[in-house]
């Protein structure tokens, strides 16, 4: 009896200690970087995903969310070195930022590519979205869900665009990323890039005359309708987000704690995405916030959408072949079957 007292006893103590040299392994803070503030859907996701890991590994994993780009200097597109690099642990962050890096992130950016909410899902849950996991960790890191900033639709304060002329010589502040001057070269607009920032700065001064983001994440949340009058719905692009975790931060945690980020991480960014869809998905309550707030809105037909399509259909080929004219085949074929209608069971033989 007293060997077998003593054998439990050392086991005991061996996982006590192997249990306390992981848990001093962990930082005491781990950084999240998100670009915007922590009013938005996109915020309060990040909020959100830190929340549940910390009750669920009992404080052991401590995330602190840095909203409003604190921890990258400069331009948003640097926030995914942050996480390449190990200065930051954790991102939620835009499929737009970080596609200067990983290329095949500028599938969500191609002009016209996605029409719906149905047809982003098929994509993300698809191949296509097992595809641009893969592309993410080869370049540094962990890819552990979709949320969601939204379609990007786009405001000013010079006139309603209802078709591609009415974009002639606007100056439309948009992201760094290459593949949103060329959309706007090719409408005939002036697109200017620049930080958030700086953007309401101009739009306040009227140096800028518009912009493009999704409603739910920006346009109401910073109440645009205070800068610009008009609104259009096009839906030319989407905006994705992906919560990362450094690969270099990942590889600390113990398989436990490991599988505790990541149902936290799809719990969080579910939540978010559906956060992000209120009011638009099989609703008008975010058009009638912002005609309510004095804002014209303009939702184009798919007749209208047609010409902007046309316009620019040369900007989708060239930038099909950067991002891997096989990956654009599949979400086009994605976006094909989400259309389809649905086959009806064949009758049973009597």
């Amino acid at each position: 009896m007293r060997r077998w007292v003593g054998i439990v006893t050392v086991v005991l103590f061996v996982l006590a200690g192997a249990a306390a040299a992981s848990a001093a392994n962990y930082k005491p803070e781990y950084k999240m970087s998100i670009v915007v503030g922590p009013t938005t859907a996109w915020g309060q996701g990040g909020q959100k995903f830190a929340d549940l890991v910390k009750e669920r590994t009992g404080g052991k994993i401590n995330i602190k969310v840095y909203y409003s780009g604190q921890l990258y200097a400069g331009k948003q597109t640097n926030e995914f070195m942050l996480i390449k690099q190990g200065v930051a642990d954790f991102a939620l962050g835009s499929t737009i930022n970080w596609s200067t890096t990983v290329k095949e992130l500028n599938l969500f950016s191609l002009p016209f590519l996605i029409p719906d909410y149905k047809a982003l899902d098929a994509i993300e849950d698809g191949p296509v979205g097992k595809r641009i996991y893969r592309a993410l960790e080869e370049k540094g890191a962990l890819a552990l869900g979709w949320g969601e900033n939204g379609f990007r639709e786009i405001t000013n304060s010079k006139r309603a665009i209802k078709k591609p002329e009415d974009l002639d010589g606007l100056k439309v502040r948009v992201v760094g990323s290459p593949i949103f001057i060329d959309t706007f070269k090719a409408l005939g607009a002036n697109p200017v890039s620049m930080n958030w920032g700086e953007a309401l700065t101009a739009f306040q001064s009227g140096t800028v005359d518009g912009q493009e983001n999704p409603v739910t994440g920006i346009i109401i949340p910073y109440k645009l309708w205070t800068v610009h009058k008009y609104c259009t719905f096009w839906h030319y692009v989407i905006d994705p987000l992906i919560l990362l975790a450094s690969n270099e931060t990942w590889k600390t945690f113990d398989r436990k704690d490991q599988e505790i980020l990541r149902k936290a991480a799809l719990e969080a960014t579910a939540w978010q995405k559906a956060e992000a869809r209120k009011g638009l998905l099989d609703s008008t309550a975010s058009i009638d916030e912002l005609r309510k707030n004095g804002m014209d809105v303009t939702v184009l037909t798919a007749d209208q959408i047609k010409a902007f399509k046309a316009r620019t259909k040369p900007v989708y080929d060239k930038w099909a072949k950067e991002i891997g004219a096989d990956l654009v085949k599949a979400a086009e074929e994605a976006v094909a079957r989400s259309a389809a209608p649905a086959k009806k069971p064949a009758p049973k033989k009597k």
